[in-house]
């Protein structure tokens, strides 16, 4: 039996199985056979793959963003729309060709914008070089799915092509600690009440990884994926924004009725420019930039080319960031102007955590 078999017959096997606690630790041990034969399935292709020509891409500026979707969703003319590119756009599939970068200037920040190969279903096991974008995409600081608002079912699509390939979007790694031993068996301590996954189940899924020795310390309520998960180690997880384009060719009640359905998305037509400024503003949310603006001792502020930092980002990271590790080491304080600091000029040190606009004044030793 192949893989691609195998892998079948484990999916069908799971679907038509009752979960009850009777058959959580079979139920465990087959989602942990089917990740392993995914990963087998991966490693395969990718052997196979190895001459072939990738798309690596040097990222730039202050964050990356991937523009995901099937061929002819208008990836190209977005890209064009937001930033500087020049990418070929035709009116038949596949006419991106390779990877086509962009710099999107928002905020002060200079943000990377990738348009990737459209991907097609299956792209997950390598269909139509699935695997070399799929490589791309897990350099990403963001992805944008962007879809055809006359056939919203592919945002559905896509997000099963990029699970598949190992990504979780807009999740964090699941808080759980696995620590190997060489006896003791499998001993199992949780600070939170476990309502999706059993100990026998859990059991299940670390032997068949062969770990029949560990402390395992679970401090939240985790699913057998989510712990699958953990054990591989090689999941990206990532946040993502839901982008239905062409809704100029979309009737008033239809594009009514689809943002009733997906209300968390973004509703834009790129060839028209029609709602381009709140895609701008989700991307940077998204990203959750800030802007720092640095002053010298006795001078005014630089307002023209504020610091492009990530939000929680201290007086510490800053003066790493603009000088050196051992500069930063030399950091005595800061004076802070802007929300957080609750007056003007306020002294703070180094662990002190910085707000979008503030206004910093370092002081070395």
């Amino acid at each position: 039996m192949s893989i691609e078999e195998e892998i079948r017959r484990i999916e069908e096997e799971i679907a038509r199985t009752p979960y009850n606690k009777a058959t959580q630790k079979h139920i465990g041990m087959l989602k942990a056979k089917l990740a392993k034969l995914r990963e087998s399935q991966n490693l395969e292709r990718k052997k196979k793959s190895s001459g072939g020509t990738g798309y690596a891409v040097r990222k730039s500026g202050d964050a990356t963003v991937l523009l995901v979707g099937f061929p002819s969703v208008g990836k190209s003319t977005l890209l064009n729309r937001l930033t500087n590119a020049e990418s070929r756009v035709g009116h038949y599939d596949f006419t991106t060709l390779d990877v086509i970068p962009g710099m999107m200037e928002y905020n002060g920040a200079k943000i990377q914008i990738l348009d990737v190969p459209g991907i097609v279903e299956g792209a997950s096991s390598g269909r139509g070089r699935g695997k070399e974008i799929l490589s791309v995409v897990r350099n990403a600081d963001l992805i944008v799915m962007l879809v055809d608002a006359r056939e919203p079912e592919q945002i559905e699509k896509i997000r099963k092509e990029l699970y598949l390939g190992g990504f979780r979007l807009d999740k964090k790694p699941p808080d759980v600690r696995i620590e190997k031993r060489d006896g003791g068996g499998i001993e199992i301590g949780s600070a939170v009440k476990l309502t999706r996954l059993g100990t026998e189940e859990i059991q299940s899924i670390l032997r068949e990884f062969k770990i029949l020795n560990a402390e395992v310390v679970i401090r939240e309520d985790v699913t057998a994926e989510d712990l699958i998960d953990c054990i591989m180690g090689n999941r990206v997880y990532v946040p993502s924004i839901a982008v239905f384009n062409k809704i100029d060719l979309l009737d008033k009640q239809s594009l009514e009725n689809l943002k009733e359905k997906y209300r968390d998305c973004i509703f834009i037509s790129a060839e028209m420019n029609e709602n381009l400024d709140e895609l701008r503003k989700r991307i940077w949310d998204k990203l959750c930039l800030m802007r720092i603006y640095l002053k010298k001792i006795g001078k005014e502020p630089d307002m023209d080319e504020p610091l492009i930092v990530k939000k929680g980002s201290t007086v510490m990271d800053i003066a790493r960031k603009i000088h050196s590790e051992a500069f930063g080491e030399r950091l005595k304080y800061a004076r802070i102007w802007g929300k957080s600091a609750k007056f003007p000029g306020q002294k703070k040190g180094p662990e002190h955590v910085l707000e979008d606009g503030d206004i910093v004044e370092l002081h070395m030793d």
